[in-house]
């Protein structure tokens, strides 16, 4: 069963990582599928190409989502591509790890930008464009297990992603009344370009993966289904929820 026949689904920050998962994902249960991407011009290019040999129709769209004129233009894109918007993917975001006491100025700022700023006017733009539609919509934002838990080196980056949990409850709020759901995702540790220096600790990884029930660390394709599904109508009375995706990390206090 194709759980988005027909709909045309958009993914921020798609060329690499649980973007680019959820994008073939989505296209695998029938989606047409736009993109936005920032540099990876050879990635965004072969997860289009990947899109396509699903049978279906996928634009990708370059553009730095902590420029509010970006979201604009990639729904634009979208709708002159597709006719539609049916689901908003926010999914970029950045995690560049640093001290609390000595972090630069640049580097809080820029990840707030990009990762609650920039899924802030996603959110916005396919929102506006749903209610012009009207006839509802989905939307689905990465946000982290971090949304939940500290991290000594994550201050600027924990916040972020408490932002987009709680955006996408008051969207719930704000926008049930046009028949636009918002959920959110939390992936625990997910092998993913955020991560894979930090990572490279082989004692380190040992340790994440010994504190995670499942006995593994996440992949992206492990963040695939749960958006479908909260993209999808099988989650037709489900908005203003947040699903854990961390094979059991978070409840694991042993």
């Amino acid at each position: 069963m194709k759980l988005l026949e027909g709909k045309t689904v958009l993914v921020t920050g798609a060329s690499t990582g649980i973007g680019r998962a959820a994008a073939i994902g989505a296209a695998r249960h029938g989606a047409d599928v736009a993109i936005n991407y920032l540099h990876a011009d050879d990635a965004a290019h072969s997860c289009t190409e990947a899109i396509k040999e699903l049978g279906r129709t996928a634009i990708a769209v370059k553009g730095d989502v902590s420029d509010p004129q970006t979201a604009q233009e990639f729904v634009a894109k979208a709708v002159e591509t597709f006719g539609k918007v049916d689901v908003m993917i926010s999914n970029a975001g950045i995690c560049p790890f640093h001290a609390f006491l000595d972090i630069p100025l640049e580097v809080v700022e820029q990840t707030f930008q990009v990762n609650l700023h920039g899924a802030y006017f996603m959110v916005q733009a396919a929102a506006q464009q749903m209610v012009k539609q009207g006839h509802g919509g989905s939307i689905v934002a990465v946000s982290s297990i971090s949304a939940l838990v500290g991290g000594e080196y994550q201050t600027h980056y924990t916040p972020t992603k408490a932002g987009v949990h709680s955006l996408m409850q008051s969207t719930a709020i704000a926008l049930g009344k046009f028949g636009i759901r918002c959920n959110s995702v939390l992936p625990g540790t997910i092998l993913t370009e955020i991560n894979k220096d930090d990572l490279k600790d082989a004692e380190k990884r040992e340790y994440m993966e010994a504190r995670t029930p499942l006995g593994r660390l996440g992949q992206p394709e492990d963040l695939a289904g749960p958006i479908v599904f909260l993209a999808s109508d099988m989650a037709a009375y489900v908005t203003g929820a947040a699903l854990l995706v961390d094979g059991g990390m978070y409840v694991n206090l042993q």
